[in-house]
Formats: structure tokens, C-alpha cells, sequence
């Protein structure tokens, strides 16, 4: 189905005659395609605001046939928020955005290790191999909705120390992986994290977990590991999970406060590089108003804190609209 409202819905409209920007929905909980907007020409403010209360309820857009060069895709970050450095430790593909090689293949959000968790990340295919490589993105939000209420009530009074004792999202950076993991851990960071964070735009209440989750505070290590898989199922499972198959010229942007992402490493020998570009975010505030702590680590350099702005007609995730 097709949209094409300033607070976008799942209500089909013919936009082709006027080439007023659209979006087609791909998954119940999450993810949706972009029609309409060339990200490398000069955004307006009104696309701007399109893709704000877009992605609010979908989580996770797709824009097909962009021709976006490094450069673009920096200048376009800016058009929507103020980008981040690469990465807080790992800078040796720039200080602008970090190029992946392989695939996390596993579940995460990106650099929650620091308290100004990045608010989106924007992601550009370069070099895809013939076959494998997607991407699944899940909603946090839709899962801490799913949960039954004393899972829910726990989850509301938990909190996660997060570390970047070793960092999945780039572990395939080279093929020696004792060079990255050096430089990844020049600089050790650590924060707790609410387990449950209300998102600084919308209003909702999302799960705050993947895998730079090191326990949760005051369990023991069975404790926590019984716990953290029982909420990550609930964030994982397929119904909650949208895949993208990589094509060139795809750029996804997502929501990095309320989802996680899995690179799918099944392309064996083959050559798979995407480069990312994040925006900066507001610092996590727990269900009762408390903000994250930084146990270790100053992330000042890699990202101011942004200054969010809520969304006034937010009604919901797509599966509510």
C-alpha cells in the first residue's frame, strides 16, 4: 500500500500524479519504502519533516535508485540532524563515517556502550556480494508492548551496563582482527543503560538491550543471562523483525532508539562493504525520569547530545496506525 500524508499511514493513495513524496509499507511491526525523495538533490524542509514522521512509526525506511557518494551521504546526514564521528574508538576509515566490512551477525544497536546513544544511523550499500548479506532490523518498542505485565514491570525497574569490551558491529573490519580489536579498545567505555528508556520524540517506552550488554545491575550472571533472553526472543521474533536483501543504490536510515539490527553473515569468501553515518541522540531516561550513567569513558568527542523534539501527532507504530 502507498501513503502520501505528512504523518504517514497504511492508507493506499495514487501520489504518482503530483510526485508528492509516498511510502509503501513492508512489514507488520516494521519497515517501509520511501518514494518520491532524491536524497542527493536539495532536501526540503517539508521532505525533511516527511522522513521525521515517517520513520517515527515504521522504525526503519528504505530509499531505492539513490546515487548518493560519500559526500552525500555525509551532506544528506546533516540535512536531518547533526552526525556523529565514525565511531568512538575506531577511526581508521575516517572521522565521518565508519565503512563496515562483513557483517555483525548478531543483534544490536549501535554504540550503546556510550550515554548519547545515536538517535539514527543512515546506511549505504558500496560493495555487495553476489548472493547473502541482508540486513534485519527489529522494533524495541512493539516488543516491550508484547510483553506480559511482569515481565514488563521487571523490565521497567532493571538496569544494563553496557560495554565496548569488543565491538561486533565492526569484528570483520580486516581479516586481522587483532589490529581492530586494538584499536576498538584503545578506549574503554562503560554506562548504564534503563533496560526500558522512554523514546525522547515519540513518548514510547522501548527495550534497550543487544549485545554490548554485559549483565544487569544487582543479578547474578545466571540471573542476568536468563533474563536478557527472554527479552531478546521477545524482540527478535520474526513478527517483530523486518529483512532488506541489499541492492546498489539502497540507503536505509532507522531509528537507533528503538530497534536493533543484524547483519546476516552468508556470503562466505565474498566482498560485502557499507558505510555508515549516525546522528546524534539524547541521553536515555528510565520510565521513572532517571538518566543513563557513565560508568567509564568520555564520549564528548564523538557526539554532542542532541536536543530531541517531540513529535506532537505521534499515534503509534505502524502496527497501531
Amino acid at each position: 500500500m502507498t501513503s502520501t500524508l505528512s504523518a504517514p499511514t497504511d492508507t493506499a493513495t495514487d501520489a504518482a500524479s503530483d510526485n508528492a513524496p509516498s511510502v509503501t509499507r513492508l512489514g507488520q511491526n516494521i519497515g517501509a519504502e520511501v518514494h518520491g525523495i532524491t536524497l542527493s538533490g536539495d532536501i526540503t524542509d517539508d521532505e525533511v519533516e516527511f522522513i521525521r514522521t515517517t520513520l517515527a512509526p515504521h522504525k526503519a525506511i528504505v530509499f531505492r535508485n539513490q546515487e548518493l557518494d560519500d559526500e552525500g551521504q555525509y551532506t544528506f546526514a546533516q540535512r536531518i540532524g547533526t552526525p556523529t564521528q565514525s565511531h568512538p574508538t575506531v577511526h581508521s576509515t575516517g572521522l565521518e563515517r565508519l565503512t563496515l566490512e562483513g557483517a555483525a551477525n548478531s543483534w544490536h544497536t549501535d554504540v550503546t556502550f556510550v550515554d548519547r546513544i545515536p538517535k539514527i544511523s543512515i546506511l549505504r550499500a558500496i560493495d555487495l556480494p553476489p548472493y547473502g548479506g541482508a540486513t534485519i532490523w527489529a522494533n524495541t518498542a512493539a516488543a516491550y508492548k508484547s510483553l506480559p505485565e511482569p515481565l514488563r514491570i521487571l523490565a521497567d525497574n532493571l538496569w544494563a551496563l553496557h560495554s565496548n569490551e569488543y565491538d561486533y558491529a565492526t569484528a570483520h573490519q580486516s581479516k586481522d582482527n587483532t589490529e581492530h580489536r586494538r584499536e576498538f579498545t584503545r578506549n574503554v567505555f562503560e554506562t548504564e543503560h534503563p533496560v526500558v528508556h522512554v523514546h525522547p520524540e515519540t513518548g514510547d517506552r522501548s527495550l534497550l538491550l543487544g549485545h554490548f550488554v554485559k549483565g544487569f545491575k544487582g543479578l547474578k550472571p545466571r540471573e542476568f543471562q536468563d533474563l536478557f533472553s527472554a527479552y531478546q526472543d521477545r524482540i527478535t521474533k520474526e513478527d517483530n523483525t523486518f529483512r532488506w536483501n541489499w541492492t546498489e543504490g539502497d540507503v536505509i536510515l532507522w531509528d537507533n532508539h528503538a530497534t536493533q539490527h543484524y547483519g546476516v553473515k552468508d556470503f562466505g569468501d565474498h566482498h560485502r562493504k557499507i558505510r555508515r553515518v549516525t546522528l546524534a541522540g539524547a541521553v536515555p531516561t528510565s520510565v521513572d525520569g532517571e538518566k543513563s550513567k557513565v560508568i567509564k569513558g568520555d564520549a564528548s568527542e564523538f557526539s554532542v547530545i542532541d536536543e530531541p523534539r517531540p513529535l506532537i501527532d505521534f499515534v503509534g507504530d505502524a502496527a497501531e496506525i
